[in-house]
């Protein structure tokens, strides 16, 4: 999902996205119904920490700044899970398979991700999965090596 239709996303739950510069390294908060984003980024990037963003809206509550407590901790996860699978369902995997791209740099520029939230997403989907999962009756994503398998009915 581009960042605009992120941006767009943002605005249907009634909330206001933000670019701006952070006083600390951060590089998304969010407050409320507004979403602040680092507006020095790159686009990818953008849309990353934005997607995650609405992730905490959608499954945070409270200021959860302070990770060394657990449950805080187990919010800011919940909160990726959400970013992987709005940015990187497994279908999108599929999608880059049939569009031929290869190559992580390749597959994450296509997504429209940077290459380290693929991996993140990949080795979540790892733990979550296992070595592969099935999508549909139809194919198989492996996580490791990446790729796609298309079974063909006998």
């Amino acid at each position: 999902m581009e960042y605009d239709n992120l941006l767009k996303a943002a605005e249907r739950c009634g909330l206001f996205v933000y670019e701006t510069k952070f006083k600390s390294r951060a590089k998304g908060l969010t407050k409320g119904n507004i979403i602040g984003i680092a507006d020095h980024l790159p686009l990818a990037e953008k849309s990353c920490i934005l997607a995650e963003e609405l992730g905490h809206y959608h499954t945070s509550t409270g200021n959860i700044l302070d990770q060394s407590d657990i449950r805080n901790h187990k919010q800011e996860l919940r909160a990726r899970q959400w970013a992987y699978q709005k940015l990187i369902p497994l279908e999108r995997i599929v999608d880059a398979h049939h569009a031929r791209v290869k190559g992580r740099y390749d597959i994450a520029g296509y997504l429209g991700v940077t290459e380290e939230f693929l991996q993140s997403c990949i080795d979540r989907y790892t733990e979550k999965y296992g070595l592969y999962a099935p999508v549909g009756d139809r194919y198989i994503v492996y996580f490791d090596p990446l790729g796609v398998i298309e079974i063909f009915p006998s």
